[in-house]
């Protein structure tokens, strides 16, 4: 059959077996017409019959499972969006959520939260445990570097650390929509799995949040909006967040406070800057 008559599934699936470099693999060079692995190589890799991946590129035998779909990823070794674009050509849909657990971010994702010396910034999860912060962060909200890791979780210092709730200008409106949003980020990233210790541990704890949590509220984050906040030291402060999700990382989300009013602007940098 002529390649031209492949469907764009097909076009993509041999786009990105040619692209490939046997001896990556441990296949011998040997005699090749075309550049990258062979069907049967990539069919091996990927579990399944070479003649149903040869149909595939080929644009014949169906549409394929999603069970073939992520062997045939996992056998042409795909990136996350490479993956997603190949199920969009397939079914017409993304794949399910598939959560991955934190990995930490990049030097350079973090030089961007330092790019920003007097906004707090930080760096969450979609089960909101706080990864990357910058010294704005520190000074005005919360030093990370002085939580445990485990503590580092947004509700779970919402809901246990009376600093944090003393802070809020109305806790429990606050808490009531973080709920809520929360359990629409985890489901969306499907970590539903991930969050069930956490919530149990929650509910034991906090007769608040096991209400919350029994409410079944559902509400997405916004993107933006005014925060206030009573701080020990600086007083009644309004910070406007704005919520960026973070390319490639479909589980983590940059927030940003600006100060609201120039007046908080100059307090917030001489308290920065008062730190030395």
């Amino acid at each position: 059959m002529p390649e031209d008559s492949a469907t764009p599934l097909g076009q993509f699936l041999r786009d990105r077996r040619t692209r490939l470099d046997p001896a990556s693999f441990g296949f011998g060079p040997g005699r090749r017409r075309t550049p990258g692995l062979r069907r049967e190589e990539v069919a091996q890799r990927s579990n399944i019959s070479p003649t149903w991946y040869t149909w595939l590129e080929q644009g014949r035998g169906g549409a394929p499972s999603a069970d073939v779909l992520d062997r045939i990823s996992a056998g042409l070794m795909l990136t996350e969006p490479e993956r997603a674009h190949m199920y969009m050509l397939a079914f017409g849909h993304p794949p399910e959520a598939r959560y991955r657990g934190m990995e930490g971010i990049s030097p350079r994702l973090q030089g961007v939260l330092d790019a920003i010396p007097y906004a707090p910034a930080m760096i969450r999860t979609a089960t909101w445990d706080v990864v990357a912060w910058n010294r704005a962060a520190a000074i005005v909200l919360t030093d990370y570097a002085q939580v445990p890791v485990r503590e580092r979780n947004v509700l779970r210092r919402l809901f246990s650390d009376s600093a944090m709730q003393a802070a809020q200008e109305d806790w429990r409106s606050v808490a009531r929509y973080v709920v809520a949003s929360f359990r629409a980020d985890v489901t969306r990233a499907g970590a539903t799995a991930e969050i069930t210790e956490l919530v149990e541990e929650l509910s034991r704890s906090s007769a608040e949040f096991e209400a919350l949590w029994r409410s079944n509220d559902v509400a997405g984050y916004p993107g933006d909006g005014v925060k206030k906040l009573r701080h020990p030291e600086l007083g009644l402060i309004a910070l406007e967040f704005s919520t960026f999700a973070v390319e490639g990382r479909p589980e983590l989300n940059l927030m940003i406070y600006n100060p609201a009013t120039p007046e908080v602007a100059a307090t917030i940098r001489a308290a920065i800057e008062a730190k030395g």
